[in-house]
């Protein structure tokens, strides 16, 4: 994978960075964004064949990356998948949170309560377990930068998707906590917000609702949905020496639909 300036140190060079969530969409385009930056990439993903298949396409791309599959809503598996990391690259130097589930499509009253506790257990709890042990890998090395995946639903409110906005709320102040917590050990906690984006959740959430989804562009100043690679990249500086002094903020990366 060729560096996107030739002749330039690239952003993530020699680094190890632990991906979850990385099956598809966003954090498959994550993966091969932060090979190209140079890191080292171990995805993982409750899909473990998903998760070998976005490997696969980064070693074929030219990049390093190894895969392994994870569920973030057991502490016994996250620690196992953070030891692997440790164990291939040494340490892990950035690390993007991304694994996520929507839920189903109810308002408080309506929603069941198994339904709830999946979609906190992983959104939610996947992400604290997984800088949990992130955190810890980090320390003994001086320091390191997380990225967690909130979503302009961590920032705003809508009718539907309780559970999901509930989850992402609490991402957010979970990162913020985080980044006042380890700032003095070196360790940075970012979010990213993204707005919606073409990706297979999304397609899911707007199935047979063409005319709901064109209502929602014409609230885009932009007029479209973002691509994951969009988010990739803004990911990948997150993570970068570029962007060191940038701690407990949420990047909202959405084409403007929150600024309407």
């Amino acid at each position: 994978i060729k560096p996107a300036f030739p002749g330039r140190t690239p952003m993530l060079e020699t680094k190890g960075r632990l991906l979850t969530g990385a099956a598809g969409g966003i954090g498959r385009a994550s993966a091969l964004a932060a090979a190209r930056a140079g890191a080292r990439v171990f995805v993982a993903d409750l899909d473990a064949a998903g998760a070998e298949e976005s490997a696969r396409l980064v070693r074929a791309a030219g990049g390093q990356a190894q895969a392994a599959g994870c569920d973030v809503a057991q502490a016994a598996s996250v620690k196992t998948l953070v030891a692997a990391v440790v164990a291939a690259f040494g340490r892990i130097d950035c690390a993007f949170n991304n694994a996520g589930i929507e839920g189903s499509p109810a308002p408080v009253a309506s929603l069941e309560e198994d339904d709830f506790d999946r979609v906190i257990a992983v959104n939610l709890k996947g992400v604290w377990l997984a800088m949990k042990y992130e955190i810890a890998a980090m320390l003994p090395h001086g320091g390191g930068a997380i990225v967690n995946t909130a979503s302009i639903a961590g920032l705003v409110g809508t009718p539907g998707y309780s559970a999901y906005i509930a989850s992402k709320h609490g991402v957010t102040g979970l990162t913020k906590s985080a980044a006042l917590a380890y700032a003095s050990h070196g360790i940075r906690v970012n979010a990213v917000c993204p707005g919606f984006i073409e990706t297979a959740m999304t397609g899911r959430i707007f199935e047979g609702q063409a005319a709901r989804k064109e209502g929602l562009i014409a609230r885009i100043a932009q007029g479209r949905f973002g691509t994951p690679e969009e988010i990739a990249e803004a990911v990948v500086w997150m993570c970068s020496d570029g962007a060191r002094y940038l701690n407990g903020h949420m990047l909202t990366v959405d084409g403007g639909y929150v600024a309407m």
